[in-house]
Protein backbone atom coordinates (compact mmCIF):
# COMPACT_ATOMS: atom_id res chain seq x y z
CA UNK A 1 0.00 0.00 0.00
CA UNK A 2 1.08 3.66 -0.88
CA UNK A 3 2.52 5.30 2.74
CA UNK A 4 0.27 8.31 1.74
CA UNK A 5 -2.69 6.24 1.28
CA UNK A 6 -3.70 5.66 5.15
CA UNK A 7 -6.66 5.73 6.89
CA UNK A 8 -5.75 8.79 8.64
CA UNK A 9 -5.15 10.66 4.88
CA UNK A 10 -8.19 9.26 3.82
CA UNK A 11 -10.23 10.89 6.46
CA UNK A 12 -8.48 14.16 5.43
CA UNK A 13 -9.93 13.86 2.28
CA UNK A 14 -13.04 12.67 2.95
CA UNK A 15 -15.89 15.47 2.57
CA UNK A 16 -18.07 14.16 5.58
CA UNK A 17 -14.89 13.79 7.69
CA UNK A 18 -13.91 17.16 7.23
CA UNK A 19 -17.27 18.93 7.88
CA UNK A 20 -17.06 17.04 10.84
CA UNK A 21 -14.15 18.65 11.72
CA UNK A 22 -14.46 21.70 11.11
CA UNK A 23 -17.18 21.81 12.67
CA UNK A 24 -15.13 20.20 15.88
CA UNK A 25 -12.69 23.57 15.81
CA UNK A 26 -15.64 26.14 15.26
CA UNK A 27 -17.41 25.02 18.35
CA UNK A 28 -14.52 24.92 20.36
CA UNK A 29 -13.42 28.38 19.32
CA UNK A 30 -16.79 29.81 19.96
CA UNK A 31 -16.73 27.98 23.85
CA UNK A 32 -13.22 30.16 23.83
CA UNK A 33 -14.83 33.05 22.71
CA UNK A 34 -17.91 32.55 25.49
CA UNK A 35 -15.73 31.73 28.64
CA UNK A 36 -13.03 34.52 27.76
CA UNK A 37 -16.33 36.93 27.08
CA UNK A 38 -17.45 36.04 30.63
CA UNK A 39 -14.03 36.07 32.80
CA UNK A 40 -14.08 32.30 32.67
CA UNK A 41 -10.70 31.51 31.20
CA UNK A 42 -7.75 31.76 33.41
CA UNK A 43 -5.38 34.74 32.73
CA UNK A 44 -2.39 33.66 30.72
CA UNK A 45 0.87 33.76 33.07
CA UNK A 46 2.53 36.87 31.64
CA UNK A 47 6.14 37.59 32.49
CA UNK A 48 7.46 39.66 35.21
CA UNK A 49 9.78 41.96 34.68
CA UNK A 50 11.54 43.86 38.09
CA UNK A 51 12.06 47.46 37.57
CA UNK A 52 16.27 46.64 38.53
CA UNK A 53 17.61 49.86 38.95
CA UNK A 54 21.82 49.12 37.90
CA UNK A 55 23.32 51.18 40.00
CA UNK A 56 20.71 49.42 43.36
CA UNK A 57 20.18 46.19 41.94
CA UNK A 58 19.15 44.60 45.36
CA UNK A 59 16.70 47.81 46.17
CA UNK A 60 13.53 46.33 47.59
CA UNK A 61 10.94 45.57 45.02
CA UNK A 62 6.83 44.55 45.03
CA UNK A 63 5.89 41.06 45.20
CA UNK A 64 3.42 40.17 42.71
CA UNK A 65 0.57 39.35 45.05
CA UNK A 66 0.40 39.47 49.02
CA UNK A 67 3.26 37.81 50.55
CA UNK A 68 2.52 35.33 53.68
CA UNK A 69 6.85 35.89 54.13
CA UNK A 70 9.02 38.43 53.70
CA UNK A 71 12.77 36.73 54.11
CA UNK A 72 13.21 32.84 53.33
CA UNK A 73 15.55 30.79 55.49
CA UNK A 74 16.67 27.45 53.92
CA UNK A 75 18.02 24.88 56.09
CA UNK A 76 19.50 22.18 53.46
CA UNK A 77 20.78 18.85 54.96
CA UNK A 78 23.37 17.68 52.23
CA UNK A 79 23.70 14.06 51.66
CA UNK A 80 19.75 12.98 51.93
CA UNK A 81 18.68 12.19 55.53
CA UNK A 82 16.84 9.05 55.77
CA UNK A 83 13.00 10.38 56.15
CA UNK A 84 12.59 6.66 57.66
CA UNK A 85 14.33 7.39 61.24
CA UNK A 86 13.43 11.02 61.58
CA UNK A 87 10.02 12.02 60.32
CA UNK A 88 7.78 9.30 58.46
CA UNK A 89 6.78 6.94 60.60
CA UNK A 90 6.04 3.35 58.92
CA UNK A 91 4.98 0.50 61.56
CA UNK A 92 4.94 -1.82 58.85
CA UNK A 93 9.31 -1.88 58.81
CA UNK A 94 9.16 -3.15 62.55
CA UNK A 95 6.73 -6.31 61.61
CA UNK A 96 8.91 -7.04 58.41
CA UNK A 97 12.31 -5.79 59.23
CA UNK A 98 14.87 -8.91 58.17
CA UNK A 99 12.22 -10.01 54.84
CA UNK A 100 13.14 -9.71 51.45
CA UNK A 101 11.97 -6.69 49.99
CA UNK A 102 8.80 -7.11 47.80
CA UNK A 103 9.46 -6.20 44.16
CA UNK A 104 12.47 -4.77 44.65
CA UNK A 105 15.33 -4.74 42.05
CA UNK A 106 18.33 -6.95 42.99
CA UNK A 107 20.62 -3.87 42.46
CA UNK A 108 19.63 -0.04 43.45
CA UNK A 109 21.85 2.79 42.85
CA UNK A 110 25.05 1.85 44.76
CA UNK A 111 25.15 -2.08 44.59
CA UNK A 112 23.11 -5.29 45.74
CA UNK A 113 20.41 -4.65 47.95
CA UNK A 114 19.71 -6.84 51.96
CA UNK A 115 16.18 -6.92 54.05
CA UNK A 116 13.73 -4.23 55.14
CA UNK A 117 15.48 -2.63 58.72
CA UNK A 118 13.09 -0.74 61.09
CA UNK A 119 14.20 2.45 61.95
CA UNK A 120 17.12 2.59 64.09
CA UNK A 121 16.47 5.29 66.50
CA UNK A 122 12.65 5.35 68.47
CA UNK A 123 10.10 7.10 66.95
CA UNK A 124 7.25 9.13 70.07
CA UNK A 125 4.03 11.07 69.62
CA UNK A 126 4.91 14.55 69.91
CA UNK A 127 3.63 17.98 70.86
CA UNK A 128 -0.11 18.78 71.03
CA UNK A 129 -0.17 17.20 67.38
CA UNK A 130 0.19 13.77 68.73
CA UNK A 131 2.72 13.44 65.69
CA UNK A 132 4.93 10.09 65.65
CA UNK A 133 8.94 11.52 65.10
CA UNK A 134 12.11 9.87 66.14
CA UNK A 135 14.80 10.38 68.65
CA UNK A 136 17.23 11.18 66.57
CA UNK A 137 16.73 14.72 66.54
CA UNK A 138 15.05 15.21 70.03
CA UNK A 139 15.07 18.94 70.21
CA UNK A 140 13.71 19.64 66.88
CA UNK A 141 11.16 16.81 67.42
CA UNK A 142 9.81 19.20 70.46
CA UNK A 143 9.13 21.67 67.64
CA UNK A 144 6.98 18.73 66.01
CA UNK A 145 4.14 21.63 66.20
CA UNK A 146 6.02 24.23 64.58
CA UNK A 147 6.28 22.25 61.63
CA UNK A 148 4.05 21.46 58.04
CA UNK A 149 5.71 18.57 57.30
CA UNK A 150 5.44 16.95 53.69
CA UNK A 151 6.12 13.50 53.19
CA UNK A 152 5.37 12.67 49.60
CA UNK A 153 7.82 14.31 47.72
CA UNK A 154 9.83 13.11 44.68
CA UNK A 155 12.86 13.68 43.36
CA UNK A 156 14.62 13.50 39.88
CA UNK A 157 17.60 12.45 39.82
CA UNK A 158 19.27 9.66 41.94
CA UNK A 159 23.34 11.28 42.00
CA UNK A 160 24.34 13.75 44.46
CA UNK A 161 25.43 16.51 42.42
CA UNK A 162 22.56 16.44 39.89
CA UNK A 163 19.95 15.85 42.90
CA UNK A 164 21.56 19.19 44.79
CA UNK A 165 21.28 20.85 41.63
CA UNK A 166 17.40 20.12 41.02
CA UNK A 167 16.53 21.48 44.62
CA UNK A 168 18.20 24.17 44.00
CA UNK A 169 17.98 25.41 40.44
CA UNK A 170 14.90 22.85 38.99
CA UNK A 171 17.66 21.11 36.50
CA UNK A 172 19.72 18.70 36.86
CA UNK A 173 22.32 20.45 34.52
CA UNK A 174 24.35 23.29 35.96
CA UNK A 175 23.90 27.27 34.60
CA UNK A 176 20.72 27.93 36.17
CA UNK A 177 19.69 30.13 38.78
CA UNK A 178 19.15 29.17 42.38
CA UNK A 179 16.41 29.53 44.37
CA UNK A 180 17.50 32.59 46.23
CA UNK A 181 18.94 34.12 43.14
CA UNK A 182 15.23 33.99 41.54
CA UNK A 183 13.84 35.66 44.71
CA UNK A 184 16.10 38.08 45.16
CA UNK A 185 15.75 38.91 41.67
CA UNK A 186 12.29 39.52 41.85
CA UNK A 187 12.41 41.17 45.39
CA UNK A 188 15.59 42.74 46.32
CA UNK A 189 16.57 43.56 50.00
CA UNK A 190 15.75 45.77 52.64
CA UNK A 191 18.99 46.07 53.57
CA UNK A 192 21.57 47.84 51.31
CA UNK A 193 24.61 47.37 53.20
CA UNK A 194 24.29 43.69 53.01
CA UNK A 195 24.28 41.00 50.44
CA UNK A 196 20.39 40.30 49.13
CA UNK A 197 21.37 36.45 49.53
CA UNK A 198 23.99 35.07 51.99
CA UNK A 199 24.71 30.61 51.65
CA UNK A 200 26.29 29.77 54.57
CA UNK A 201 28.31 26.86 54.28
CA UNK A 202 28.74 24.11 56.82
CA UNK A 203 31.97 24.04 58.72
CA UNK A 204 33.14 21.00 56.95
CA UNK A 205 33.21 22.32 53.70
CA UNK A 206 30.87 22.88 50.65
CA UNK A 207 27.86 21.03 49.71
CA UNK A 208 28.70 18.14 46.70
CA UNK A 209 27.54 20.72 43.80
CA UNK A 210 28.95 23.88 45.25
CA UNK A 211 28.19 27.48 44.27
CA UNK A 212 25.36 26.21 41.57
CA UNK A 213 23.18 25.95 45.23
CA UNK A 214 23.62 29.64 45.09
CA UNK A 215 24.65 30.90 42.04
CA UNK A 216 22.54 33.36 39.35
CA UNK A 217 22.88 31.51 36.09
CA UNK A 218 21.90 33.28 33.09
CA UNK A 219 20.20 35.65 35.54
CA UNK A 220 22.58 39.78 36.89
CA UNK A 221 25.55 38.69 38.36
CA UNK A 222 24.26 40.68 41.08
CA UNK A 223 21.70 37.87 42.32
CA UNK A 224 24.19 35.10 43.45
CA UNK A 225 24.61 34.16 46.33
CA UNK A 226 27.55 35.67 48.41
CA UNK A 227 29.12 32.95 50.60
CA UNK A 228 30.34 33.32 53.89
CA UNK A 229 30.26 31.72 57.52
CA UNK A 230 31.07 32.62 60.90
CA UNK A 231 34.07 30.38 60.71
CA UNK A 232 34.96 31.72 57.25
CA UNK A 233 34.31 35.48 57.22
CA UNK A 234 34.24 37.35 53.83
CA UNK A 235 37.78 38.43 52.76
CA UNK A 236 39.73 41.73 53.07
CA UNK A 237 36.96 43.14 55.44
CA UNK A 238 39.56 45.72 56.46
CA UNK A 239 42.02 48.26 55.05
CA UNK A 240 45.46 46.89 54.33
CA UNK A 241 47.96 47.70 57.42
CA UNK A 242 49.41 51.22 57.44
CA UNK A 243 46.41 52.81 55.59
CA UNK A 244 44.11 55.36 58.08
CA UNK A 245 40.49 55.63 57.96
CA UNK A 246 40.77 59.35 56.67
CA UNK A 247 42.90 57.96 53.63
CA UNK A 248 40.99 55.21 53.06
CA UNK A 249 37.47 57.41 53.13
CA UNK A 250 39.23 60.17 50.94
CA UNK A 251 39.96 57.37 48.25
CA UNK A 252 36.39 55.58 48.34
CA UNK A 253 35.23 59.62 47.51
CA UNK A 254 37.23 60.15 44.84
CA UNK A 255 36.14 56.93 43.40
CA UNK A 256 32.61 57.66 44.03
CA UNK A 257 33.65 61.45 42.32
CA UNK A 258 35.01 59.48 39.03
CA UNK A 259 32.27 56.79 39.15
CA UNK A 260 29.48 59.73 38.95
CA UNK A 261 31.70 61.14 36.20
CA UNK A 262 32.23 58.52 34.45
CA UNK A 263 28.45 57.34 34.63
CA UNK A 264 26.84 60.62 33.04
CA UNK A 265 29.57 60.48 30.35
CA UNK A 266 27.99 56.61 29.38
CA UNK A 267 24.46 56.87 30.94
CA UNK A 268 23.24 53.60 28.77
CA UNK A 269 26.32 51.26 30.38
CA UNK A 270 24.29 48.75 32.69
CA UNK A 271 27.31 46.64 33.03
CA UNK A 272 29.60 49.68 34.31
CA UNK A 273 26.89 50.54 37.13
CA UNK A 274 26.33 47.29 38.31
CA UNK A 275 30.22 46.73 38.44
CA UNK A 276 30.26 50.09 39.86
CA UNK A 277 27.40 49.01 42.54
CA UNK A 278 29.32 45.37 43.25
CA UNK A 279 32.45 47.47 44.20
CA UNK A 280 30.06 50.10 46.54
CA UNK A 281 28.32 46.68 48.24
CA UNK A 282 32.28 45.70 49.30
CA UNK A 283 32.95 48.92 50.71
CA UNK A 284 29.97 49.12 52.64
CA UNK A 285 30.54 45.43 53.75
CA UNK A 286 33.63 46.34 55.51
CA UNK A 287 31.05 48.84 57.56
CA UNK A 288 28.73 46.16 57.99
CA UNK A 289 29.70 42.70 58.15
CA UNK A 290 32.09 42.87 61.32
CA UNK A 291 29.39 43.65 63.60
CA UNK A 292 27.36 41.47 62.42
CA UNK A 293 30.03 38.70 62.82
CA UNK A 294 30.69 39.86 66.54
CA UNK A 295 28.80 36.98 67.93
CA UNK A 296 30.75 37.20 71.18
CA UNK A 297 28.29 39.97 71.31
CA UNK A 298 25.46 37.38 72.26
CA UNK A 299 24.68 36.91 75.63
CA UNK A 300 26.35 33.49 77.47
CA UNK A 301 23.00 31.84 77.69
CA UNK A 302 22.37 32.25 73.93
CA UNK A 303 25.39 31.13 73.23
CA UNK A 304 24.69 27.77 75.04
CA UNK A 305 20.92 27.53 73.93
CA UNK A 306 22.64 27.52 70.07
CA UNK A 307 25.53 24.90 71.45
CA UNK A 308 28.31 27.39 70.71
CA UNK A 309 30.26 26.73 73.79
CA UNK A 310 30.07 22.76 72.62
CA UNK A 311 33.13 21.07 72.81
CA UNK A 312 32.68 19.60 69.42
CA UNK A 313 33.89 21.91 67.13
CA UNK A 314 32.01 21.19 64.34
CA UNK A 315 29.11 21.32 66.49
CA UNK A 316 29.71 24.73 67.55
CA UNK A 317 31.01 26.05 64.51
CA UNK A 318 27.38 24.96 63.14
CA UNK A 319 25.83 26.92 66.04
CA UNK A 320 27.82 30.18 65.05
CA UNK A 321 26.40 29.98 61.74
CA UNK A 322 22.91 29.69 62.83
CA UNK A 323 23.08 32.29 65.29
CA UNK A 324 25.04 34.20 62.04
CA UNK A 325 21.51 33.06 59.86
CA UNK A 326 19.39 34.42 62.90
CA UNK A 327 21.32 38.29 62.67
CA UNK A 328 21.40 38.29 58.69
CA UNK A 329 17.72 38.20 58.64
CA UNK A 330 17.30 40.60 61.51
CA UNK A 331 18.71 42.83 60.00
CA UNK A 332 16.94 42.55 56.59
CA UNK A 333 18.99 40.15 54.63
CA UNK A 334 15.96 38.24 52.05
CA UNK A 335 17.35 34.62 51.68
CA UNK A 336 19.73 33.34 53.85
CA UNK A 337 20.62 29.66 52.91
CA UNK A 338 22.36 27.59 55.82
CA UNK A 339 23.81 24.08 54.47
CA UNK A 340 24.49 21.15 57.33
CA UNK A 341 27.16 18.91 55.31
CA UNK A 342 29.41 18.64 52.93
CA UNK A 343 30.49 16.90 50.07
CA UNK A 344 30.98 12.94 49.46
CA UNK A 345 32.76 11.44 51.95
CA UNK A 346 31.31 8.11 52.53
CA UNK A 347 29.20 9.59 55.29
CA UNK A 348 31.69 11.25 57.12
CA UNK A 349 31.19 14.82 56.45
CA UNK A 350 27.58 14.37 55.43
CA UNK A 351 23.98 12.62 55.70
CA UNK A 352 24.88 10.20 52.79
CA UNK A 353 24.74 6.91 54.94
CA UNK A 354 25.59 3.78 52.58
CA UNK A 355 27.30 2.09 55.41
CA UNK A 356 27.24 2.98 59.13
CA UNK A 357 24.20 4.80 59.30
CA UNK A 358 23.71 4.87 62.88
CA UNK A 359 27.09 6.09 63.54
CA UNK A 360 27.20 8.37 60.59
CA UNK A 361 23.39 10.09 61.12
CA UNK A 362 23.81 10.11 64.33
CA UNK A 363 26.93 12.46 64.44
CA UNK A 364 24.94 14.60 61.61
CA UNK A 365 21.90 14.93 63.90
CA UNK A 366 24.27 15.57 66.81
CA UNK A 367 25.37 18.65 65.00
CA UNK A 368 22.29 19.67 63.60
CA UNK A 369 19.92 19.18 66.18
CA UNK A 370 20.32 21.48 68.69
CA UNK A 371 21.53 24.22 66.76
CA UNK A 372 18.52 24.34 64.32
CA UNK A 373 15.68 24.14 66.98
CA UNK A 374 17.41 27.05 68.93
CA UNK A 375 17.51 29.00 65.71
CA UNK A 376 13.72 28.52 65.09
CA UNK A 377 12.79 29.22 69.10
CA UNK A 378 14.69 32.22 68.69
CA UNK A 379 13.43 33.23 65.79
CA UNK A 380 9.67 32.91 67.58
CA UNK A 381 10.83 34.49 70.25
CA UNK A 382 11.78 37.50 68.84
CA UNK A 383 8.63 37.83 66.74
CA UNK A 384 9.96 37.11 63.60
CA UNK A 385 8.66 33.26 62.84
CA UNK A 386 5.46 35.07 61.61
CA UNK A 387 7.41 36.68 58.62
CA UNK A 388 9.99 34.27 58.21
CA UNK A 389 9.55 30.68 56.12
CA UNK A 390 11.78 28.70 57.27
CA UNK A 391 12.47 25.16 54.78
CA UNK A 392 14.17 22.31 55.82
CA UNK A 393 15.26 20.01 52.52
CA UNK A 394 17.31 17.21 51.61
CA UNK A 395 17.94 16.08 48.01
CA UNK A 396 15.86 12.88 47.98
CA UNK A 397 15.23 10.15 50.99
CA UNK A 398 17.04 6.60 52.18
CA UNK A 399 15.27 3.31 51.16
CA UNK A 400 13.12 1.05 53.46
CA UNK A 401 15.93 -2.23 53.15
CA UNK A 402 19.68 -2.15 53.52
CA UNK A 403 22.46 -2.07 51.55
CA UNK A 404 24.27 -5.73 51.21
CA UNK A 405 26.62 -4.46 53.69
CA UNK A 406 23.95 -4.27 56.33
CA UNK A 407 24.65 -1.16 57.78
CA UNK A 408 23.32 1.19 55.39
CA UNK A 409 20.73 2.42 53.20
CA UNK A 410 20.60 3.16 49.69
CA UNK A 411 19.22 6.73 47.59
CA UNK A 412 15.65 6.94 47.03
CA UNK A 413 14.37 9.59 44.77
CA UNK A 414 10.33 7.84 45.06
CA UNK A 415 9.63 8.96 48.18
CA UNK A 416 10.72 11.32 50.61
CA UNK A 417 10.14 13.80 53.05
CA UNK A 418 11.24 17.73 53.79
CA UNK A 419 9.07 20.55 55.75
CA UNK A 420 8.45 24.18 56.10
CA UNK A 421 7.87 26.25 59.32
CA UNK A 422 7.01 29.57 59.88
CA UNK A 423 5.40 32.48 57.60
CA UNK A 424 2.11 31.26 55.70
CA UNK A 425 2.45 27.65 56.51
CA UNK A 426 -0.64 25.36 58.37
CA UNK A 427 1.19 24.52 62.05
CA UNK A 428 1.86 20.84 63.12
CA UNK A 429 0.42 19.21 60.18
CA UNK A 430 1.30 16.53 57.35
CA UNK A 431 0.84 16.17 53.97
CA UNK A 432 0.98 13.34 52.10
CA UNK A 433 2.22 9.64 52.16
CA UNK A 434 4.91 7.65 51.36
CA UNK A 435 3.74 3.16 50.95
CA UNK A 436 3.61 1.38 54.15
CA UNK A 437 7.35 0.57 53.80
CA UNK A 438 8.15 4.64 53.20
CA UNK A 439 9.38 3.63 49.74
CA UNK A 440 7.15 5.30 47.26
CA UNK A 441 5.12 8.27 47.46
CA UNK A 442 1.12 7.00 47.44
CA UNK A 443 -0.96 9.91 48.49
CA UNK A 444 -0.86 13.30 47.26
CA UNK A 445 2.54 12.70 45.53
CA UNK A 446 4.62 16.05 45.05
CA UNK A 447 7.54 17.18 42.82
CA UNK A 448 10.24 19.10 43.95
CA UNK A 449 8.95 21.65 41.33
CA UNK A 450 5.54 21.98 43.35
CA UNK A 451 8.04 22.51 46.47
CA UNK A 452 9.53 25.34 44.88
CA UNK A 453 6.24 26.59 43.61
CA UNK A 454 5.58 26.74 47.08
CA UNK A 455 8.03 28.40 48.36
CA UNK A 456 8.31 31.25 45.55
CA UNK A 457 4.04 31.70 46.47
CA UNK A 458 4.62 31.78 50.67
CA UNK A 459 6.62 35.01 49.17
CA UNK A 460 3.83 36.60 47.08
CA UNK A 461 5.52 35.49 43.67
CA UNK A 462 3.66 33.66 40.79
CA UNK A 463 6.18 30.63 39.70
CA UNK A 464 4.54 30.95 36.23
CA UNK A 465 4.95 34.46 36.11
CA UNK A 466 8.83 34.25 37.38
CA UNK A 467 10.98 34.04 34.61
CA UNK A 468 13.81 35.39 32.26
CA UNK A 469 14.23 35.44 28.73
CA UNK A 470 16.77 32.37 27.59
CA UNK A 471 17.83 32.37 23.67
CA UNK A 472 14.05 32.86 23.13
CA UNK A 473 12.69 30.77 25.87
CA UNK A 474 11.39 31.98 29.25
CA UNK A 475 13.32 29.94 31.71
CA UNK A 476 11.56 29.99 35.54
CA UNK A 477 12.66 27.77 38.34
CA UNK A 478 10.34 25.50 38.01
CA UNK A 479 10.56 24.99 34.33
CA UNK A 480 7.34 24.26 32.75
CA UNK A 481 6.01 22.29 35.42
CA UNK A 482 4.75 22.85 39.19
CA UNK A 483 1.84 23.36 41.72
CA UNK A 484 1.49 25.07 44.41
CA UNK A 485 0.37 22.72 47.36
CA UNK A 486 -2.13 24.70 48.21
CA UNK A 487 -3.64 22.30 51.46
CA UNK A 488 -0.11 23.14 53.20
CA UNK A 489 -1.26 27.06 53.69
CA UNK A 490 -2.33 28.56 56.29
Amino acid sequence: MDHHDTPAIRRLLDRRGFLTDCGTAAGGMALAHLLARDGLLAAPAVPSRPAIVATHPSAARASHFAAKAERLLVIFCVGAVSHLDTWDYKPSLYRHAGEQPPNAPAVTFQGPIGKLAKPFWTFRPRGDSGKMVSDLMPHLAELTDEICFIHSLTAKNSAHTQAENFLSTGFTFEGFPSLGAWVTYALGSDNENLPAFVAIADPRGRPQAGPNNWGSGFLPAAFQGTAFSAGEPPRNLRPAAGISPASSRATADLLARLNASHGQRYPGDSDLAARISSYELAARMQLSIPGVLDLDRESPRTLADYGATASDPIKAGFARNCILARRLLEEGVRVVQLFNGAFASGGALNWDSHSEIVKHHGNHAGILDQPAAALLRDLKARGMLDSTLVVFCTEFGRLPFMQANGTGRDHNIDGFTCWLAGAGVKRGFSFGATDELGWKAVSDRRTLYDFNATILHLLGLDHERLSFPVSGTERRLTDVHGHVIHEVLA
